[in-house]
Protein backbone atom coordinates (compact mmCIF):
# COMPACT_ATOMS: atom_id res chain seq x y z
CA UNK A 1 0.00 0.00 0.00
CA UNK A 2 1.43 3.65 -0.52
CA UNK A 3 2.00 5.41 1.77
CA UNK A 4 4.39 9.00 1.47
CA UNK A 5 4.49 11.87 -1.16
CA UNK A 6 3.22 11.63 -4.83
CA UNK A 7 4.21 14.10 -7.10
CA UNK A 8 2.14 14.67 -10.27
CA UNK A 9 3.63 16.68 -13.17
CA UNK A 10 1.08 19.68 -13.49
CA UNK A 11 -0.83 22.55 -15.39
CA UNK A 12 -1.39 25.69 -13.47
CA UNK A 13 -3.39 25.54 -11.11
CA UNK A 14 -2.77 21.95 -10.29
CA UNK A 15 -4.67 20.09 -7.28
CA UNK A 16 -6.72 16.58 -7.38
CA UNK A 17 -8.95 18.18 -9.98
CA UNK A 18 -6.23 19.63 -12.24
CA UNK A 19 -5.05 18.41 -15.55
CA UNK A 20 -1.28 16.80 -15.97
CA UNK A 21 1.32 18.66 -17.88
CA UNK A 22 2.45 16.26 -20.97
CA UNK A 23 6.12 16.99 -20.41
CA UNK A 24 7.34 16.66 -16.95
CA UNK A 25 10.17 18.84 -16.86
CA UNK A 26 8.38 22.05 -18.66
CA UNK A 27 5.33 21.46 -16.29
CA UNK A 28 4.27 24.60 -14.55
CA UNK A 29 3.64 22.75 -11.21
CA UNK A 30 3.89 19.95 -9.74
CA UNK A 31 0.37 18.63 -7.62
CA UNK A 32 2.40 17.20 -4.13
CA UNK A 33 -0.24 14.45 -2.75
CA UNK A 34 0.43 13.15 0.95
CA UNK A 35 -1.07 9.49 1.11
CA UNK A 36 -1.24 7.65 4.89
CA UNK A 37 -2.31 4.32 4.76
CA UNK A 38 -3.75 4.79 1.05
CA UNK A 39 -5.96 8.03 2.04
CA UNK A 40 -5.04 10.94 0.65
CA UNK A 41 -4.30 13.34 3.35
CA UNK A 42 -2.84 16.40 1.88
CA UNK A 43 -2.46 18.10 -1.38
CA UNK A 44 -0.82 21.42 -2.16
CA UNK A 45 1.29 22.84 -5.15
CA UNK A 46 4.88 23.80 -5.85
CA UNK A 47 6.11 26.04 -8.40
CA UNK A 48 8.69 24.13 -11.30
CA UNK A 49 11.77 25.88 -11.73
CA UNK A 50 13.32 26.65 -15.01
CA UNK A 51 15.96 24.60 -16.14
CA UNK A 52 17.74 24.85 -19.67
CA UNK A 53 18.01 22.33 -22.16
CA UNK A 54 20.54 19.65 -20.05
CA UNK A 55 19.35 21.21 -17.42
CA UNK A 56 16.96 17.75 -16.60
CA UNK A 57 18.26 17.09 -12.96
CA UNK A 58 16.51 20.78 -12.09
CA UNK A 59 13.12 19.14 -11.21
CA UNK A 60 14.72 15.58 -9.55
CA UNK A 61 16.32 18.39 -7.02
CA UNK A 62 13.63 19.96 -6.83
CA UNK A 63 11.06 16.58 -6.16
CA UNK A 64 13.63 15.60 -4.12
CA UNK A 65 13.70 18.81 -1.75
CA UNK A 66 9.82 18.48 -1.37
CA UNK A 67 10.51 14.44 -0.05
CA UNK A 68 8.71 13.04 -2.80
CA UNK A 69 8.74 9.09 -2.80
CA UNK A 70 6.70 8.96 -5.76
CA UNK A 71 6.03 10.73 -9.40
CA UNK A 72 3.34 9.62 -12.19
CA UNK A 73 4.46 10.65 -15.93
CA UNK A 74 3.26 10.25 -19.07
CA UNK A 75 6.84 10.50 -20.46
CA UNK A 76 10.08 11.26 -19.26
CA UNK A 77 13.91 11.21 -20.22
CA UNK A 78 16.75 8.86 -19.52
CA UNK A 79 18.84 11.06 -17.31
CA UNK A 80 15.82 12.65 -15.40
CA UNK A 81 14.60 9.22 -14.69
CA UNK A 82 18.16 7.89 -13.82
CA UNK A 83 18.51 10.79 -11.29
CA UNK A 84 15.17 9.59 -9.85
CA UNK A 85 16.28 6.55 -9.11
CA UNK A 86 19.65 7.95 -7.50
CA UNK A 87 17.67 9.83 -5.19
CA UNK A 88 15.28 7.44 -4.43
CA UNK A 89 12.09 8.39 -6.21
CA UNK A 90 10.12 5.37 -8.06
CA UNK A 91 8.58 6.37 -11.55
CA UNK A 92 5.45 5.59 -12.26
CA UNK A 93 3.83 5.51 -15.96
CA UNK A 94 0.36 6.60 -17.04
CA UNK A 95 0.05 8.55 -20.09
CA UNK A 96 -3.88 7.86 -21.06
CA UNK A 97 -5.73 10.30 -18.94
CA UNK A 98 -5.33 13.90 -18.39
CA UNK A 99 -6.80 14.03 -15.02
CA UNK A 100 -5.03 14.00 -12.06
CA UNK A 101 -7.09 12.48 -9.71
CA UNK A 102 -8.10 9.50 -11.20
CA UNK A 103 -4.12 8.54 -11.90
CA UNK A 104 -3.66 9.04 -8.49
CA UNK A 105 -6.32 7.15 -7.31
CA UNK A 106 -4.88 4.27 -9.55
CA UNK A 107 -1.34 4.58 -8.11
CA UNK A 108 -2.68 4.28 -4.54
CA UNK A 109 -4.82 1.32 -5.24
CA UNK A 110 -1.44 0.17 -7.19
CA UNK A 111 -3.12 -0.19 -10.59
CA UNK A 112 -0.17 1.58 -12.44
CA UNK A 113 3.60 -0.04 -13.22
CA UNK A 114 6.62 1.59 -13.14
CA UNK A 115 7.88 3.04 -15.84
CA UNK A 116 10.12 1.02 -18.66
CA UNK A 117 13.24 1.41 -20.75
CA UNK A 118 10.86 1.23 -23.59
CA UNK A 119 8.59 4.13 -22.47
CA UNK A 120 11.17 6.53 -22.21
CA UNK A 121 11.69 9.34 -24.24
CA UNK A 122 14.20 11.67 -26.03
CA UNK A 123 13.95 14.47 -24.14
CA UNK A 124 13.68 18.13 -25.43
CA UNK A 125 10.12 17.35 -26.10
CA UNK A 126 10.84 14.95 -28.86
CA UNK A 127 9.63 11.05 -28.73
Amino acid sequence: MISGRIAVPSMNPGGLDGMRAGHFGHCDVFTLIDVKDGEIIEVKTIDNMEHVQGGCMVPVNLLAGHKVNYLVVGGIGMRPLMGFKQVGIEVFHDDQRPEIRPVVEDLIAGKLSMIRQDQVCGGGGGR
